[in-house]
């Protein structure tokens, strides 16, 4: 599970650097495939067998990719000013990782806040930043511990695990992984939710993570984790101990208002119709939004452009917003 053929791109287009790396021994797949066919169950591990076949059909190499330089994160401390610690950190790894072959390590954070305050929006934006895939997992719905790993191939209904399909199904031998509201797993299966990541937050122990359905040996320790909690006080210590843990604290008023301001803008760019639309919104609009948690501030302007339409203007106004969303998101704010 090596890496090797830097390929560089052009640095004027501030597109990310790839090379390839290997993410599992196509030799053990070959003989679990052999194995499998000599025990005359191919019927029976149908699906096992088809994930075999899959896994040589695509080859093992993925990308690993990082930015180019050391990009100009400015934007995104104008559109996340309350995650300022973390964006600093992730400059940190970004700026050890060049001008080297070495890959991107990033250790794994948690992010901690109340609901709504962008932590899943950020780590949307580390990906793009990163110029890697994404994969959500929200953990308040994984009901079996072989979510993240697999189950046995002997169950029935059994399949890889989220970890081995963002691997082999996926582009990336370094995907950022979001395991959202980590401290909402299910105490009531018959497996720990968790249980995956002793090994996987480890990156010595990664780089052989063996997902219990395929039995294959995959190289996950490039993986970018990122997981959120509202508390972590149903978190357990090994794991907290094995991440960079930061309190995200709710955005002020001035941060509220910046981040309604970039929401304004990427919207409306982000559209035909934004040309119709004011090139700003007005002080009292962004007084408005700022009252919002971020997570409804998208919505509530989405509204309210739609409503400026409608109205033939091309200015939004107060009104325009919706006012359960307003009501609601007062709470909880730093003021």
């Amino acid at each position: 599970m090596t890496s090797h053929s830097l390929v560089p791109q052009p640095p004027a287009l501030r597109l990310p650097v790839a090379q390839m790396r290997s993410v599992f021994h196509p030799g053990d797949v070959e003989r679990k495939l052999a194995r499998l066919q000599e025990s005359g169950n191919q019927r029976e591990y149908e699906t096992l067998r088809t994930v075999y076949e899959r896994m040589l059909e695509r080859g093992p190499e993925r990308f690993q990719v990082k930015p180019s330089g050391i990009p100009d994160m400015a934007s995104l401390y104008g559109q996340l000013p309350n995650f300022t610690e973390v964006l600093d950190d992730v400059k940190r790894h970004v700026a050890l990782a060049q001008d080297s072959s070495d890959g991107l390590e990033v250790t794994p954070m948690l992010l901690l806040g109340p609901p709504g305050i962008g932590k899943t929006h950020f780590a949307r934006h580390l990906a793009e930043l990163l110029g890697t895939g994404m994969n959500l997992l929200p953990m308040s719905s994984m009901t079996a511990g072989w979510l993240l790993s697999g189950s046995s191939a002997q169950w029935k209904g059994a399949r890889p695990g989220k970890v081995f399909e963002a691997l082999v199904e996926g582009e990336y031998a370094n995907p950022v992984i979001v395991v959202d509201e980590i401290d909402k797993a299910s105490t009531d299966a018959q497996y720990d939710p968790m249980g995956a990541l002793y090994s996987l937050l480890e990156h010595d122990t990664a780089q052989s993570f063996t997902d219990e359905f395929a039995e294959i040996p995959i190289d996950a320790s490039q993986v970018i984790w990122i997981t959120t909690a509202n508390d972590e006080r149903g978190i357990p210590d090994p794991i907290l101990n094995r991440m960079n843990v930061y309190q995200v604290q709710p955005p002020n008023q001035e941060q509220a208002r910046a981040i309604a301001l970039n929401l304004y803008h990427g919207i409306r760019a982000g559209h035909d119709w934004g040309r119709r639309l004011d090139p700003d919104p007005t002080p009292d609009v962004l007084d408005q939004l700022a009252q919002m948690p971020p997570r409804e501030m998208r919505r509530a302007l989405m509204t309210g452009f739609g409503n400026a339409r409608l109205a033939q203007r091309s200015t939004v106004e107060v009104s325009d917003l919706p006012r359960a969303a307003s009501a609601k998101g007062r709470m909880g704010f730093m003021q």
